[in-house]
């Protein structure tokens, strides 16, 4: 006898067989994707990028095409604003970008936009490049990463020709101009728009993604050693953001919110071992101080400027404990700033800490330690205000006659024995001279 828990197994084993077993079976599926959320077909997916290039960025480009990928999207369209940035990111993403299952479209708007160093490597890597009315391509000569210590001759000339190279190669898997190309690296030249469009640097020119969309459709696309042609037109838009975590990692990175963070840590870790015990500053402190060290890791960091902030940290510490008068607070000044100036090895200003944050910086920590160190020295030249000395100066009332014999005043909220040289009657007014043992010498006060 069968039991009815083996004809319910075999009827799955015969449903299994038969979706094998009959051509397009599974057309009609829904297909699973894990991580991701799965598009469906004629869907266009659009991912905006406005910044610098950093693992960051990479890490954003990579997940968008994996996504338009595993999604079966028409195309992925990145929509790129970019000074430039990381050669080794740059690089990372191109290489995504020539590895693609789908057509990248990289357009370069909104109006203003550009397309700068190495935005225009990626630019000239996309299936299909185009720009908004009133924007820019170019600016890609390599720049020395150390302005600290700049690339001689020889190591300049063989970083341009290997940048040159590189995107000669791009230029020509993509059959756009391999001299203008060049040029753009050996020569830092830009081209507007509608000069990119006439030199064939870019495929087209459109005012928005909707206009881009409509350009784009039925158009040829080589991926590799097939041709397809896109279905654009009238497609569903659908928009892949950077997940909350990689903004915030993203916000970090930037060099004027790493050095803050730095500054900050810096400070609150000094507040915690002047004042131990106020905790709220040593936490902030220490919370900071990792964020800078984790944006560190994302930057090219010259170790020689933080050691010169640092540097410029303990010369002020130094200066209010030892009271030299505010010299080593302008010593420590001039090794902030310029270890600031130092910290990230970068020539690229979008790639720097900004003097407007600098400047700031610098001289509100060098003003708060200046005024610690006129406030130690000012303590110095005070009359002691506690303890037997402080006594010395203080006003009180005789409250029996004093004289060299002896008597009892009133001073500092306290009864004491007292001697006078000159005879005081009861009830006038003293101050106090000098202290012997637990005993006052007074004398009249006559003001």
């Amino acid at each position: 006898m069968i039991k009815p828990n083996n004809i319910f197994k075999l009827y799955i084993c015969c449903a299994v067989l038969w979706i094998i077993s009959t051509p397009g079976a599974m057309a009609d599926l829904p297909a699973v994707q894990s991580g991701g959320q799965q598009l469906p077909a004629g869907k266009v997916l659009v991912a905006k990028f406005n910044g610098v290039i950093s693992p960051i960025t990479a890490k954003f480009f990579s997940e968008a095409i994996e996504q338009a990928e595993t999604g079966n999207a028409v195309c992925l369209i990145i929509e790129l604003d970019t000074p430039g940035g990381l050669d080794d990111s740059m690089r990372t993403i191109i290489k995504r970008m020539l590895a693609s299952k789908v057509p990248v479209v990289v357009y370069v708007a909104p109006a203003g936009s550009r397309a700068a160093s190495a935005g225009a490597f990626i630019t000239m890597a996309a299936h299909v490049a185009a720009m908004a009315p009133g924007t820019a391509i170019g600016a890609a000569h390599p720049v020395s990463l150390m302005p600290s210590a700049p690339m001689d001759t020889n190591m300049s000339a063989k970083v341009t020709h290997d940048a040159a190279a590189y995107i000669r190669s791009i230029a020509e898997k993509r059959g756009r101009n391999i001299e203008w190309a060049e040029s753009a690296v050996r020569e830092s030249v830009s081209l507007s728009e509608t000069e990119a469009l006439k030199k064939k640097v870019i495929d087209l020119i459109a005012p928005s993604t909707s206009a881009l969309l409509d350009a784009l459709d039925g158009r040829s696309v080589n991926m590799g050693k097939e041709s397809i042609k896109l279905k654009t037109k009238g497609a569903q838009v659908e928009e892949f953001t950077m997940k909350w975590r990689d903004q915030v990692l993203g916000v970090i990175a930037n060099p004027n919110v790493a050095y803050l963070l730095f500054m900050a840590g810096l400070l609150g870790i000094y507040f915690e071992l002047a004042t131990p015990g106020a905790v709220l500053p040593g936490v902030v402190g220490a919370i900071s101080l990792i964020l800078a060290f984790f944006a560190f890791q994302t930057l090219s960091v010259n170790f020689a400027g933080i050691l010169l902030i640092v540097l410029g940290i303990i010369l002020f510490i130094i200066d209010v404990k030892a009271a030299t008068h505010g010299v080593l607070t302008t010593g420590g000044l001039v090794a902030m700033f310029i270890g600031s100036l130092m910290l990230f090895d970068y020539e690229n200003p979008a790639m720097r800490v900004s003097l407007q944050v600098i400047i700031p910086v610098v001289l509100a920590m060098g003003l708060f330690f200046l005024l610690a160190t006129w406030l130690s020295i000012r303590t110095l030249f005070r009359r002691p205000v506690s303890g037997a000395v402080g006594l010395i100066g203080e006003k009180g009332d005789a409250r029996t006659n004093v004289d060299s014999n002896g008597g009892r005043v009133f001073v500092a909220g306290a009864h004491w024995n007292a001697l006078s040289q000159t005879p005081i009657s009861s009830g006038s007014k003293i101050v106090v001279t000098g202290l012997d043992g637990m005993t006052l010498n007074v004398a009249e006060d006559k003001k």
